[in-house]
């Protein structure tokens, strides 16, 4: 199971949802998504490339895999 890093992320970078939306021109509801349903939501690679990328970095950490 892949569990999503983007809240921890965001909390290590000093970031807010609503800036991290604005930078990588994802709609902040997903944004959302991505950090309050760690495991159930899943974006598009797309998705979480844009947000890696106005992160300042690489995709890969913005996931986790976790035992069920």
């Amino acid at each position: 199971m892949i569990r999503l890093r983007v809240k921890e992320v965001l909390q290590e970078k000093g970031m807010s949802m609503g800036k991290l939306s604005r930078l990588s021109d994802v709609a902040l509801i997903t944004i959302s998504r991505m950090c309050n349903q760690p495991t159930a939501y899943s974006p598009t690679l797309a998705t979480l490339e844009r947000v890696a990328k106005a992160l300042g970095v690489p995709s890969s950490e913005l996931y986790e895999e976790i035992d069920n």
